[in-house]
């Protein structure tokens, strides 16, 4: 079958009486109007409504009332009011939450309550919340979301079976893990080049073909990178080689065409030999692009630096390797920033902590004032006074003691130490050891054991998370997480956010 896709705004659409027409749309005003403009004079014969969300009766009303010519067969609502990346893990795009730091925009915070609502709904759950008790960003999410359920209590009429947990974080809680470099395929291609609704831009690479240009990365579509999205940057090199000698087998059986017989196998095997040669050219195309940043601008060392500074090696140590990365001139003008940020966060109240003399050092190398003073932002963001829990765990001597132990135990890579803020919680609540003053509860008594997590990160993910979250679910099948946030960050779009809070 053939279908015609067209957005309801575009009035330039023809009339097409002998059509029929499926409508998917988001239940806001804008919409509704324009439907209702659409019903008073319809383009198409026939018209098979579909809301990803619940619709207001008075909506449906007006919808009514627009179709004089009674067109409308049918109108449902189909739960899908987010936008799915990974069978565990859905966003919104929406990149800022308000112009005012540390509150909702009303209709950002309506927006996001709704998507949580449209979730739990396709996935047929009603779950039990505990949120981020420093966040009011948290905290006005959980109360939003509950007042929704409430309001619509019929729709939720299949509570049966155990209750999972809605867990409400903020990112402001966790700063660290946004500015770290990655090293695993899925999550350096964000960050080096930049991951919007699964399309790469490659304009910029240097002697790009036309038509590698802009390329798409999805699991669904792309076995290669469905295999290869949680591989280490060292496991794809060898399967971007493995993938090209595959390719070159195949490309040189099609030329052995010596029969009729041959001709039509070629012709029969054609479309999947051409989907074949663009997912090689693709895959070489990024790979080729991120071993060259790599090089050029000693990631390798500043990302070393960076894992120790996550998991807070000696403060002498940092102080000394800080100084020479930021004076080596190879280093972009973005690692210098991170290799700071990281520094005042991680060594925030250490005795002889001196940011100060960093960022001299980053004004020396032509970093303006603008981005100089994202390192006072970024403690206004989520210094040790505001963000909540226990980012770096307990700083009491035992605890300082366990983790050294623990760092001499050996460290399969020094490029992923790190282990993100939003891990500790969870492992946390399911031994039962999250505090409630730090994670209260909200619209129900407390469950002592938890089977389904749906984590909800206020401030934006990142890949390394989605990772974990995984892994988490590889490792424990009986207390398998949802991830969902209000957007996807890498660095340069973490610090955009952070720059409001100047």
């Amino acid at each position: 079958e053939v279908y015609l896709f067209e957005r309801i705004d575009n009035n330039t659409r023809e009339t097409m009486k002998h059509m029929r027409c499926i409508v998917f749309l988001r239940p806001t005003q804008e919409n509704i109007a324009l439907l209702c403009d659409e019903l008073h004079n319809p383009r198409y014969g026939s018209y098979h409504i579909f809301f990803s969300n619940i619709i207001p009766k008075p909506d449906i009303l007006k919808l009514a009332g627009a179709d004089e010519h009674e067109v409308v067969k049918e109108i449902q609502e189909f739960y899908g009011d987010f936008i799915p990346l990974l069978d565990h893990v859905y966003t919104l795009n929406l990149p800022r939450l308000t112009s005012v730091p540390g509150s909702w925009e009303r209709a950002l915070l309506k927006r996001t309550a709704d998507s949580l609502i449209a979730a739990m709904l396709s996935l047929r759950k009603y779950p039990v919340m505990r949120y981020s008790a420093k966040s009011d960003l948290a905290r006005a999410l959980v109360n939003s979301t509950q007042d929704i359920m409430k309001e619509n209590s019929h729709l939720f009429e299949f509570r049966r079976g155990e209750t999972p947990l809605l867990l409400v974080l903020d990112r402001r809680d966790d700063p660290v893990t946004p500015l770290l470099n990655q090293w695993t395929y899925h999550a350096m291609v964000h960050e080096l080049l930049g991951i919007e609704n699964n399309r790469v831009d490659l304009s910029e690479v240097p002697g790009i073909a036309k038509d590698m240009r802009e390329v798409t990365l999805s699991p669904e579509q792309d076995t290669f990178f469905a295999d290869s999205l949680n591989c280490d940057f060292g496991e794809i090199g060898i399967k971007i080689k493995d993938l090209v000698d595959r390719f070159q087998e195949q490309q040189h059986s099609t030329t052995a065409i010596n029969s009729i017989t041959d001709m039509k196998k070629f012709v029969d095997n054609y479309p999947q030999f051409k989907k074949f040669s663009g997912t090689v050219s693709k895959h070489v195309a990024i790979v080729g692009e991120l071993s060259r940043i790599v090089q050029e601008h000693n990631l390798m060392e500043c990302s070393e630096l960076e894992q120790l500074m996550s998991v807070q090696t000696s403060h002498s140590e940092i102080q000394q390797r800080l100084g020479n990365v930021l004076r080596n001139s190879a280093v972009r003008e973005i690692d210098l920033l991170r290799l700071v940020l990281l520094y005042s966060i991680c060594y925030e109240g250490t005795s002889g902590y001196n940011v100060r003399q960093y960022i001299d050092l980053l004004r020396s190398r032509g970093v303006s004032d603008a981005k100089c003073k994202l390192v006072t932002a970024l403690m206004n963001y989520g210094g040790r006074a505001v963000r909540g829990g226990q980012l770096f765990g307990e700083q009491t001597a035992v605890a300082m003691t366990k983790k050294y132990f623990k760092g001499l135990q050996g460290v399969e890579n020094i490029y992923t130490q790190h282990k993100p803020y939003l891990i500790e919680v969870v492992q946390q609540l399911v031994q039962g050891k999250l505090k409630e003053q730090d994670f209260p509860w909200l619209g129900g008594a407390p469950i002592i054991r938890v089977n389904e997590i749906i984590v909800f990160m206020v401030g934006g993910i990142t890949y390394e998370e989605m990772k974990a979250a995984h892994q988490w679910n590889v490792s424990n099948p009986g207390n398998k997480i949802i991830l969902a946030s209000t957007s996807v960050h890498n660095c340069r779009s973490f610090l955009d956010m952070v720059a409001a809070w100047q």
